[in-house]
């Protein structure tokens, strides 16, 4: 759906993307990961077709982003930052104006307008003036305008940020609904790993306007997965357990602190471990896997 080739982008001597290459697939749910700086914005901007690169090739759809603007963008919805609302139409009258925009005409604007209020919850909302919106709603009217053409791929640049928990919840939640469609390819940049964990099955991270990573979070886990951890917690600790433990085969390294032990290891040995505390009257009250996440990797990678 989406194929990037070489893109470089130059503000005066400042190489903001440098020989940047990736590839997203039709149906894809993919988070596009960077520390701040690292060019993420600017790539989306290039792709939605907002500014032009300094050089490097982007195909969406099987469309030249620069020889076919139109149909690229007939086939493209985007949500920025800051979505580009017009505090002093009313919901309905915005998307409205936005669907004439993006190529309905007649009937159709009317219908499709209906359509993503459903969908984005703002029925009882769409006589209000968005100026007059709580930032949650706002954020819904802007995805809404994304929407509105029906589009194949959808690029969203932080689209929970400055929500209350709440509303992150929810917008969380109208984002996964979007992504069920199997013929619509979801790119989503955001700062928070744990949500783009939850939402995206793959991952693009970029440092310094290189691509570092580009893959399946599960499998970028594995790759990255080492060595595995353990954190256990027993009634009774002397330091005869942890020099037993120590012996045990597999075992890398072992912290001890108020009888919380944390156990690296090169295989998953759980079931030694428990064995020798129970044996040995210690007093097993829990034992927690320590799974490798999304951050974990995000921060090995850009450091």
């Amino acid at each position: 759906m989406v194929s990037v080739k070489n893109l470089c982008k130059n503000y005066g001597n400042f190489q903001a993307l440098a020989d940047l290459s990736f590839d997203i697939g039709k149906g894809d749910i993919v988070a596009f990961l960077g520390p701040n700086g690292a060019g993420k914005t600017t790539t989306m901007r290039i792709i939605t077709g907002f500014m032009a690169p300094t050089s490097g090739d982007v195909m969406i759809g099987g469309y030249d982003a620069f020889e076919e603007p139109k149909k690229v963008k007939a086939m493209t919805g985007y949500l920025p930052e800051i979505p580009p609302l017009y505090p002093d139409l009313t919901v309905y009258e915005y998307l409205s104006f936005v669907a004439e925009i993006k190529g309905l005409r007649g009937g159709d604007i009317r219908k499709k307008a209906m359509e993503v209020m459903e969908q984005t919850d703002l029925i009882e909302r769409k006589n209000t003036i968005i100026g007059l919106l709580s930032k949650g709603f706002r954020q819904r009217v802007g995805i809404a305008q994304s929407i509105v053409n029906s589009p194949r791929l959808i690029i969203m640049d932080e689209p929970t940020v400055g929500l209350d928990p709440v509303q992150v919840v929810e917008i969380r939640n109208l984002i996964k609904t979007l992504a069920k469609n199997e013929d619509r390819t979801v790119v989503l940049s955001t700062h928070i790993l744990a949500e783009a964990e939850e939402i995206c099955e793959k991952a693009i991270i970029i440092h310094n306007g290189r691509a570092v990573a580009l893959d399946t979070i599960e499998h970028l886990k594995r790759k990255e997965k080492m060595e595995l951890s353990l954190t256990v917690k027993v009634r009774k600790n002397s330091g005869e357990l942890v020099k037993k433990l120590e012996k045990t085969a597999g075992v890398l390294s072992i912290s001890d602190e108020n009888s919380v032990l944390t156990i690296k290891t090169s295989k998953d040995i759980r079931e030694d471990i428990a064995g020798i505390i129970v044996r040995d009257g210690h007093g097993l009250l829990e034992m927690t896997n320590n799974e490798i996440s999304l951050e974990d990797i995000f921060i090995g990678l850009v450091r």
